[in-house]
């Protein structure tokens, strides 16, 4: 039978099995031994939120894992978002790929003194990120009770908090609360006062769910964008009665509540530095079918909250038709001019959005200020897609960055707002995939009104980065000289640890905040104050000396690990392209033993060899283990983020994504074995999402491995037929390339074992739950040995205790048997792999 014939044939005849495993089922959570259990249990050191001014951190503290019960919380599926009718609040995250979690709680530290501050919350609370005010003296925060979700202000003076009483937030479609520039005010959605009861869905449907795509012209319709879509009007009602919020002016010190506008369902807001003027996006009917709230109709408003006065600035139509990749055609991209105190900024497309069209321009950047009644002014052409603006504090300059999705490129340039004929420098123009010559990215401050601008001193702006070099990353802070386009080096890393750069203390630029970790030290805030210049500095080294001291102390929580020792290793490709991993080895391990060893790595697209092989990562860093990590535990070496780069043009660099694959593999598979660590007969592979499908493909197209485990995967791309990672043609357009990389279509060359993990909420586009019981049973069908372990309630990301316990233990269980215990292969086998 031709490819092609087997290919339907396949889809159709497995695309219409049950989603169920045969076969005897088990019930009960498995936990792993110790002291795997323990380090997975073990707590979370404190992660500091910085205030606007660098003078107060707030120590968040979280758990790792949340119950199962939170997870299970029952929910409704809405447009892509998933809604707790129990207590109208957000179930899952703002980016839709895991659960929202609660926070155990905060206390404040002062910067200068070491003071720390306990934050006091109610029994039971369940507090969200914390939102700092503009002058740093108060910090807002939602609380999700069993019935709503409330608003809670807190004082850093004494570290007090207090309900605001009779305010009942919406987040729903995010955004619930925002500080209204530099006043004790915030800007919050609250639930309509005539809410009413929640509608509900009728025990028998009321007709079929229908959708239309009867309208005139054509036009692609990513997969990507379609997560939790509406299915019919009762759909449509629900989501109508969740998202509608109320627009509300809090007083943080009185508690009054001053209502603004008629309720509406009110998506993106925000705040004018003149803290007058809001722009408003309200999504409005007809709701599309096919993808999700963010591409709903909408009228784009400036709302004026003295005076309630409504301006409207533009009417966008459903963006349900856009190309693959590409953005709508309208206006897009809203912000506010920082430095001026109500112009609004905004883009839109001159090539239709569609990244395929040869245009002179891509975008242009249109500005309008209050009253805005004037006609919008056109004040700078991109050549490529607008990436942002960068204002300075004052005056008429600003950053302007773009990207060339073509050829993986991104620029940088100063351009005149005020001066739209005269031409801008350039400033960096390289490509997004370069590590080793990246300049950084510049900083930014908090003006007093909340607006953030460029940090601009004497002319010169900061620039921090990753510091990458081909022998690890070593972070850094610069001054850059706008006159001279010339940096100055303040700060690097110590080769012998890994320390970021987080902020200033205060307004003195010679004194930084920085995260100082080492392998044997775990993550804490130093204070580190810039002393004299030197008066030489080697290439890439900082040219002021300067003095650490330690501003918090938390403790290692899982001593154990320190037994484990890693190491950056360097390698290249077959081809010559330049690769490296992460080494782990496990406590106790003696050089020169071989070791079993699992292998983790996420193919990444590049469109230059070149930048494809540069190292990314540090061994410097505190290791601290989760998910497969911890089977360093159980006596395997890990082969760490291995570099997986599918290199090439990125119109077509999925034609050779097999060979690539391959290859990458085979290529750190050699070093590893090269090194004496690892044993070639004992070597696992695993992966997550697009790392799941290069697992399974491993299987298949090559021996490599003894057996994998592979975790919420899209194993057949057919069922995006749009476009998956970088690979932009529809299957129709490239169908070889979609069958190629669908490790479904290939089961039957599955002949090592491999244990499918999905999760059944899992809402991430192209890795439906779907994806994996039908692996199964093709491989299954084909005689092949697997398993598939499907985690109730979990999205893409797993998030319950009792969830991420298991899967380590099914993992352990599973590598233990086909790869630690597996037997030794026999010449039979061996001339197999040859042939392979």
């Amino acid at each position: 039978m031709p490819m092609k014939s087997r290919r339907f044939v396949l889809t159709f005849a497995l695309l219409c099995l049950p989603a169920v495993v045969a076969g005897a089922t088990e019930g009960g959570y498995k936990q792993p031994p110790e002291p795997l259990l323990g380090v997975l249990r073990a707590p979370l050191n404190p992660s500091p939120r910085i205030d606007p001014t660098g003078t107060t951190l707030l120590l968040v503290r979280q758990s790792l894992y949340p119950p199962i019960e939170r997870v299970a919380e029952p929910y409704l599926k809405l447009a892509g978002v998933r809604v707790e009718p129990r207590n109208h609040s957000r179930h899952d995250r703002s980016n839709g790929y895991g659960i929202r979690t609660c926070l155990d709680g905060f206390s404040l530290l002062d910067v200068a003194s070491g003071k720390e501050t306990p934050v006091t919350l109610p029994e039971g609370a369940c507090p969200s990120q914390p939102a700092w005010s503009p002058d740093g003296q108060q910090f807002a925060f939602a609380n999700t009770t069993d019935s709503t979700v409330e608003l809670w202000v807190g004082q850093v003076a004494d570290g007090s908090v207090r309900r605001i009483d009779g305010v009942r937030l919406n987040t729903i479609l995010g955004g619930e609360l925002q500080w209204r520039g530099g006043r004790d005010e915030l800007l919050v959605k609250l639930l309509p006062d005539a809410l009413g009861a929640a509608p509900q869905r009728a025990a028998v449907p009321p007709g079929p769910e229908t959708k239309d795509a009867t309208t005139a012209g054509g036009g692609e319709s990513s997969t990507y964008e379609a997560r939790d879509t509406l299915s019919s009007p009762e759909d449509e009602t629900l989501f109508e009665y969740y998202a509608t919020s109320q627009l509300a002016v809090v007083d943080t010190a009185s508690g009054a509540v001053k209502k603004i506008g008629a309720p509406a369902v009110l998506a993106g807001l925000d705040i004018a530095p003149d803290a007058r003027h809001v722009r408003v996006n309200a999504l409005q009917r007809p709701y599309s079918y096919v993808t999700t709230w963010s591409r709903f109709a909408q009228d784009v408003s400036v709302l004026d909250l003295d005076s309630g006065k409504v301006q409207t600035i533009a009417r966008l139509p459903v963006a349900d038709r856009v190309p693959v990749r590409g953005v709508p055609t309208g206006p897009r991209s809203f912000s506010w001019r920082a430095n001026q105190p109500a112009t609004l900024v905004w883009a839109k497309a001159l090539d239709g959005g569609d990244w395929k069209s040869e245009v002179p321009a891509r975008d242009k950047l249109m500005t309008l200020p209050a009253p805005f009644t004037s006609k919008p002014r056109e004040f700078a052409r991109l050549k490529q897609r607008y990436g942002g603006l960068g204002w300075f504090e004052s005056g008429s300059r600003v950053l302007a960055t773009e990207y060339d999705a073509n050829r993986n490129w991104q620029t940088t340039t100063l351009l005149d707002a005020d001066r739209p004929k005269q031409a801008g420098r350039v400033l960096w123009d390289l490509s997004m995939d370069e590590r080793y010559a990246d300049p950084g990215s510049p900083e930014y401050k908090v003006l007093p009104n909340g607006e953030w601008v460029l940090h601009e001193e004497n002319g010169a702006l900061f620039l921090s980065g990753s510091g990458a070099s081909p022998q690890g990353d070593r972070p850094f802070l610069d001054r850059y000289d706008l006159a001279t386009g010339k940096s100055e080096r303040l700060f690097r890393s110590d080769a012998a640890a890994y320390e970021v750069f987080v902020g200033f203390a205060g307004e003195d630029t010679g004194k930084l905040l920085t995260w100082h970790q080492s392998p044997d030290d775990p993550p804490n805030l130093f204070l580190r104050t810039l002393d004299a210049p030197l008066d030489a500095a080697a290439d890439g080294e900082a040219v002021f000396a300067s003095t650490l001291a330690p501003v918090t102390d938390f403790p290692d929580p899982t001593p154990l690990v320190r037994q484990i020792k890693k190491q950056l290793v360097s390698y290249k490709r077959a081809d010559g392209v330049d690769l490296s991993f992460t080494l782990y080895t496990p406590p106790g391990y003696v050089p020169g033993q071989r070791v079993p060893a699992i292998l983790y790595a996420y193919p990444l697209d590049y469109a230059d060899p070149s930048k494809a092989g540069q190292v990314s990562g540090s061994e410097q860093t505190f290791t601290r283990l989760t998910n497969y990590r911890t089977l360093l535990l159980a006596g395997y070496a890990i082969i760490d983020n291995a570099a997986f780069p599918i290199v090439g043009d990125p119109k077509n660099a999925y034609d050779t994504y097999l060979e690539q694959l391959v290859a990458n593999a085979q290529a750190a598979v050699d070093k590893a074995v090269e090194l004496g660590v690892v044993d070639p007969d004992r070597i696992g592979v695993t992966g997550h999402s697009h790392g799941a499908l290069m697992a399974a493909n491993l299987l298949a197209h090559t021996d490599l491995f003894r057996a994998g485990v592979a975790s919420s995967g899209g194993y057949n791309k057919t069922l995006t037929p749009f476009g998956f990672q970088n690979e932009r043609r529809s299957f129709w357009t490239a169908p070889e390339v979609y069958d190629a990389a669908s490790a479904f279509f290939h089961a039957d060359t599955i002949n090592e074992p491999l244990l499918l993990v999905h999760g059944i909420d899992d809402a991430n586009p192209g890795t439906e739950p779907t994806q994996s019981p039908r692996l199964f049973q093709a491989i299954r069908g084909n005689g092949g040995t697997t398993r598939l372990v499907m985690l109730p309630f979990e999205p893409h990301w797993y998030t319950a205790r009792e969830s991420n316990e298991h899967f380590v233990a099914e993992m352990l269980e599973w590598f233990d048997r086909y790869v630690k215990n597996a037997p030794a292969r026999d010449a039979a086998d061996d001339g197999k792999a040859a042939a392979r």
